[in-house]
């Protein structure tokens, strides 16, 4: 597979040799400011002691220059800024969030900021983003599924063998205020959504948190979605009304894919 099919904005070869570069200039930087820190030293000049950001896959705070200083461990927390990076912005040029559901995002995301990432190669590139492509689709349903389970069946709503019209999602709001983890979960609905109806992913800053507190700010007990209405109550729960049946018919093959014996349950 071609990887300039997935990330058709960009070059993989010249992003690949862009990072080879600035590899090589961190380390003549390196090898100058200990050569400066030598001079400086044969001289009886003072020297700073510099040290990396303990932010975003530093791992603590590593000496660049002074006694403690260990060439190895710098050079290989910069790469791992730099590659950190790089694989960030290459899963957001190829749309592969996307198809992601939340736990392949929540496993990057933790990768990504740990600087726990493979070396930032053409060759990499190529094997993982082809590995993340061929998994795209299981990577999907399982999102699917995850949203299933989490409806509460303690409501004759929501029904344990497909999605209904309606569903009621417990704890949409806590002490008046929207539940991040909740409008978190209504966000990986709607990114079903907009994937099964060929819409571009939505901006998260623009998502069900943020839905749901522009109605409250406004002394309303219910918002609009492009693909459902949801009104909440005094006891936090929220009634999502879904607008377009295809979609839900959609979620529910995707089901019984995995549970081919739940929606003849129906007729039971």
């Amino acid at each position: 597979m071609d990887t300039t099919d997935l990330v058709k904005s960009i070059s993989i070869a010249n992003l690949a040799n862009q990072r080879v570069s600035v590899v090589e200039r961190v380390r003549r930087a390196l090898d100058l400011l200990n050569e400066a820190e030598q001079l400086a030293k044969t001289a009886h000049l003072g020297f700073p002691r510099l040290v990396l950001d303990d932010s975003y896959a530093c791992r603590g705070k590593p000496t660049i220059t002074g006694e403690f200083a260990k060439r190895d461990e710098v050079e290989a927390a910069i790469v791992r800024v730099i590659d950190s990076c790089g694989w960030n912005y290459l899963l957001s040029e190829s749309g592969l969030r996307t198809f992601m559901d939340a736990k392949a995002r929540e496993q990057w995301s933790t990768q990504i900021a740990d600087g726990d990432v493979p070396e930032l190669t053409a060759a990499n590139i190529e094997a993982t983003f082809a590995q993340l492509y061929g998994t795209r689709g299981d990577m999907f349903e399982r999102g699917v599924l995850q949203c299933f389970r989490r409806l509460s069946w303690d409501y004759k709503t929501n029904q344990p063998f497909k999605f209904s019209k309606r569903i009621i999602v417990r704890y949409l709001l806590s002490s008046g205020s929207p539940n991040h983890r909740v409008t978190d979960e209504l966000d990986d609905l709607i990114r079903v959504f907009c994937v099964l109806d060929g819409k571009p992913e939505p901006d998260h800053r623009h998502g069900a948190y943020v839905l749901v507190s522009d109605a409250l700010r406004a002394r309303r007990a219910e918002a609009e979605h492009a693909y459902f209405y949801v009104r909440w109550f005094k006891n936090g729960n929220g009634h999502l009304t879904f607008k377009r049946s295809d979609l839900v018919d959609q979620l529910n093959r995707i089901l019984a894919r995995h549970y081919p014996n739940a929606l003849a349950s129906e007729a039971r």
